[in-house]
């Protein structure tokens, strides 16, 4: 079937400028022109623009989006089935806290008795879904699934106590680590302390601990974009700061 692009906007419920945005950037193409300028789409172009807005649902970045779907490796079977993983999962994030409201109302109206631990096992599981998918792999290859395994059960069995003493922590860390980095100096006493606040924070998610594998993870901060993004928001150039910092530290 042919579609004209006020036939596809309706059809797929976006504009007409966003498909002529698309195509300015080499994104979706029409199937062809006719000599009055109008856009032509066939069902090619309908199942490319679904793809599209599956990895915007996403909130991935139209250039990455591109590189994709233009890769001579790209499998639409194969990227339909990781949609639906990563559907399955937000889908699960969404009932354990629909789970969890519902036990809270019920304990509220005292029709059941819930736990501290209850109450936050579901924001503490998303924490661990949501870790998994941004750096799971990556965690896995370099210190393999005991060690992953083990972390993510550590913030499953967290007590509430311990909890807040992360969150408080880890607020002092990050202002530390700002203050260090403004001051420029890696060997200071404030970026020294932040490097010890840093020690203490991995307790809480590490069973194991040696100085070799703190200082790789803190090299891998400074090559994967990811980590460094993170820290890049703390203060620019924090990644670089604390790797530097952090090898004083254990001179």
């Amino acid at each position: 079937m042919k579609y004209s692009i006020s036939q596809l906007s309706k059809l797929a419920g976006v504009s007409s400028r966003t498909l002529r945005y698309y195509e300015e950037i080499g994104l979706l193409l029409p199937r062809e022109k006719g000599e009055n300028g109008y856009r032509y789409y066939s069902s090619q172009q309908v199942d490319k623009l679904q793809q599209i807005m599956f990895y915007r649902s996403f909130d991935m970045e139209l250039d990455d989006i591109k590189n994709i779907l233009n890769s001579d490796e790209f499998d639409p079977v194969a990227a339909l089935e990781s949609h639906l993983i990563k559907l399955e999962n937000q889908k699960a994030k969404i009932n354990r806290l629909i789970d969890n409201v519902n036990k809270t109302i019920l304990s509220l109206k005292g029709e059941t008795t819930m736990s501290d631990k209850e109450k936050f096992a579901a924001f503490k599981q998303n924490i661990v879904d949501k870790n998994e998918e941004k750096y799971g792999a990556e965690a896995r290859r370099k210190y393999g699934d005991k060690a992953v395994d083990d972390t993510n059960k550590k913030i499953l069995d967290m007590s509430l106590d311990n909890w807040n003493s992360l969150e408080e922590l880890n607020e002092l860390l990050n202002k530390t680590l700002k203050i260090a980095v403004e001051k420029g100096d890696p060997a200071s006493e404030t970026a020294q302390k932040a490097c010890a606040l840093h020690k203490e924070w991995l307790g809480y998610y590490w069973n194991f601990y040696n100085k070799e594998a703190h200082l790789n993870l803190c090299l891998m901060y400074t090559q994967d974009e990811r980590f460094k993004e993170y820290y890049e928001k703390i203060a620019p150039g924090c990644a670089d700061f604390l790797y530097e910092a952090m090898k004083i530290y254990f001179a």
